[in-house]
């Protein structure tokens, strides 16, 4: 018989603020526990990665994990894939196939975004965690099943629940050990780790060293309130890893989105009746310089000299771009829109 190894949650690399410390605690404390736990948290706070560092710190490890996501599932076939079908039961069933909860029996599934499963199927799953056992698609054999269930949810299940679009009782089976995490925005002190985690991974996989980031790179990171959570920072680091070519990453090379704090998908030609209509480069180029202008006197208190060393430029020559576009020499202006 296999021997599980101990497994270390300081060994991942996802955080050392005190929330996220008392989540790893917390963590360790239920990890292994066959009580349904729930997971809330907004996109991209990690919910997948928790789940599975519950796993991995019980003693189901050497069982399988199996990750589902409620939310890409069709209506159509979320039911066959958490509970399996019968040969026949529906058109294109050509043979018996188990689900999703068969799969992971002795070991754990985790089900995210829970809060997308339809109503007729939260009847039975709830079913499936009373009494332990599955029901394939098209069949009468019950099937027994022993598998921890964790669940993740964007949403507020409870407030779901009371306004009648989740059902009640399958909220508290689902939420009898819960676990918050918090968005990136309120713990900001874990951002230089991630940036230097993904930096580090993503230069490995391209065989590359790691490009150090510029103070100014860094404090456009810390600024930036990342709606997209800890995802939106790793997809951030991917694209400059891939795409900056200095020794030095600059705050050139970070995303337009995290600098003006505009959606990536903000495209810079607009469409008339399906055509493409006319664009000043000039004007373009001349918005960009001032808003990164901008947001190097706003973040430097006005400091002429520091706004330049963010910029990789000269003193002098900040001066005379700041003469050359008449913006007002302290961080005041309102071209960036930023947090404060």
């Amino acid at each position: 018989m296999a021997v599980a190894t101990p497994f270390s949650i300081d060994s991942v690399v996802v955080g050392r603020s005190p929330r996220m410390r008392a989540v790893f605690d917390y963590v360790r404390v239920v990890a292994d526990s066959d009580s349904s736990i729930l997971i809330t948290g907004e996109t991209g706070t990690g919910k997948e990665l928790i789940a599975n560092l519950l796993h991995q710190a019980s003693r189901r490890r050497l069982r399988p994990f199996v990750p589902v996501s409620c939310a890409i599932l069709a209506e159509t076939l979320i039911e066959s894939e958490l509970f399996g079908h019968e040969r026949g039961a529906f058109t294109g069933a050509i043979k018996d196939r188990p689900g999703r909860f068969e799969a992971a029996d002795g070991g754990s599934i985790f089900l995210d975004d829970v809060d997308d499963v339809p109503m007729t199927v939260q009847v039975k799953l709830l079913r499936v965690l009373q009494n332990r056992v599955v029901e394939r698609v098209g069949g009468t054999r019950a099937v027994p099943i022993d598998v921890r269930t964790i669940t993740g949810s964007k949403r507020d299940l409870r407030q779901m629940a009371a306004e009648g679009k989740f059902r009640e009782d399958l909220y508290y089976r689902l939420n009898v050990i819960p676990i918050t995490l918090p968005p990136l925005r309120e713990r900001r002190e874990d951002i230089p780790l991630l940036v230097d985690h993904f930096v580090k991974r993503f230069s490995e996989q391209r065989g590359e060293a790691p490009r150090p980031l510029s103070s100014g790179v860094m404090q456009a990171f810390m600024r930036y309130p990342w709606p997209g959570n800890v995802r939106e920072l790793e997809h951030a680091c991917e694209r400059i890893v891939q795409t900056c070519t200095c020794d030095t990453v600059k705050i050139g090379c970070v995303p337009v989105s995290v600098l003006f704090h505009r959606p990536a998908s903000d495209e810079p030609i607009v469409e008339t009746h399906g055509h493409p209509s006319a664009v000043s480069l000039d004007e373009r180029l001349r918005g960009v310089e001032q808003g990164l202008i901008t947001w190097a006197l706003k973040v430097s208190g006005g400091n002429k000299s520091k706004a330049a060393d963010l910029l990789q430029i000269k003193r002098s020559t900040l001066g005379d771009r700041i003469r050359k576009l008449g913006l007002p020499d302290r961080g005041d202006a309102p071209a960036l829109h930023v947090d404060e």
